[in-house]
């Protein structure tokens, strides 16, 4: 691990135990001496705080940057209003996902937070695809996510205006005479806060927040299933180069105005890919959720069959849902197959998972809209 990268909160993950292993080339906490799985319900029944300092956090700087952003994703940048931030997908010539990432404007500046495992790649692509009039800045910040029912809570002690934001609003706020960046947001599907803070106040910040009751420290292994429970997409496993927004069952990540009859359609890679599968709607496969039975696990890379024994898909993304109560997993099946209430099978160590295609998310999201 002496060659992995490490967060401004790699002391502390340290002194309050956390299990350290490799990830997306820094060493994070998997978990902490609480547990998976009490981690994964202490966050859905008050408030959890996740490091996710490894992500990229990039500025965007230069004459109209929202109409040169479009030029590699498929959102509509140019109509999202000051104040807010939207969900993004990076293309490529095919079709095929790059990554995912968020966008806010902030009136001066766009402020990217992009996959970690992806951040230096996006990087050359900002650079590349962009002329030289705009400026690329990689920060070196921390990032903090705050999560739960019991968000509001305590960062209504702490930074009460930020608790004035709805879902998806970001804005520049103080905390503890600290400036940070905060937007309404997660990963988890619940309600909370991601707070971009200087590299050097993070571990202050994260103390002080881990000293409110309701917060306990959260590590990846609940975070993933948090997401996953979520409906979540996870890069390189849900979505990739291989898979379209259709695909994924992200469309709606496709602004109205880059689709055709919009204001500005097309104008990013793989349009005429994409656009082709929003209108004639003739991709052959989907992204979908399962629920199992029982109590067994379905876990990335299961093979999923019908009644006939056909292969028709497989698992990208599985575990056990501490909240839902049974195995839920995320998968692409054939088209035909991608109904509500399907049922499939999945073969673990040879033996066929009874599942059923669900809708998502598997719980219901806590995102505070006002």
């Amino acid at each position: 691990m002496s060659k992995l990268k490490h967060t401004p909160l790699h002391a502390l993950h340290l002194e309050l135990g956390g299990k350290m292993v490799p990830f997306a080339g820094y060493e994070m906490p998997v978990q902490y001496p609480l547990g998976v799985k009490k981690e994964h319900e202490h966050t859905r029944a008050a408030c959890g705080l996740f490091d996710v300092s490894h992500m990229g956090q990039i500025l965007l700087q230069g004459p109209r940057p929202a109409e040169a952003l479009e030029t590699l994703v498929c959102a509509d940048i140019v109509d999202l209003p000051r104040g807010m931030q939207r969900y993004a997908l990076f293309t490529e010539h095919e079709g095929g996902i790059l990554d995912d990432l968020m966008v806010a404007n902030t009136g001066e500046y766009l402020y990217l937070v992009v996959n970690a495992a992806c951040k230096d790649q996006d990087q050359a692509l900002l650079e590349m695809g962009l002329d030289g009039e705009h400026r690329i800045e990689v920060l070196d910040r921390g990032l903090l996510a705050l999560q739960g029912p019991k968000a509001a809570d305590v960062m209504r002690r702490l930074c009460p205006e930020a608790c004035d934001m709805v879902f998806m609003q970001h804005d520049h706020f103080e905390m503890d005479g600290t400036p940070v960046w905060i937007s309404r947001s997660g990963y988890t599907g619940e309600d909370g806060f991601e707070i971009s803070v200087p590299a050097e106040a993070a571990e202050t910040l994260a103390r002080r927040l881990l000293a409110e009751q309701e917060v306990e420290a959260i590590g990846l292994g609940a975070r993933d299933s948090l997401r996953l429970e979520a409906g979540l997409c996870l890069y390189g496993h849900d979505i990739d180069t291989g898979t379209t927004p259709v695909e994924a069952g992200l469309i709606w990540a496709i602004g109205k105005a880059r689709r055709h009859g919009g204001e500005r359609p097309a104008g990013f890679p793989g349009a005429d890919v994409i656009l082709h599968q929003v209108d004639a709607k003739d991709h052959r496969r989907k992204r979908v959720g399962l629920l199992g039975e029982g109590r067994a696990p379905v876990r990335e890379g299961a093979e999923l069959f019908d009644s006939q024994g056909k292969h028709i898909g497989t698992v990208t993304s599985g575990g056990f849902g501490p909240s839902v109560g049974k195995p839920v997993a995320m998968g692409y099946v054939d088209i035909e197959h991608a109904a509500i209430g399907t049922p499939l099978y999945a073969e673990v160590r040879g033996k066929q998972l009874p599942m059923t295609v669900s809708k998502m998310p598997f719980v219901e999201p806590g995102y505070y809209r006002g």
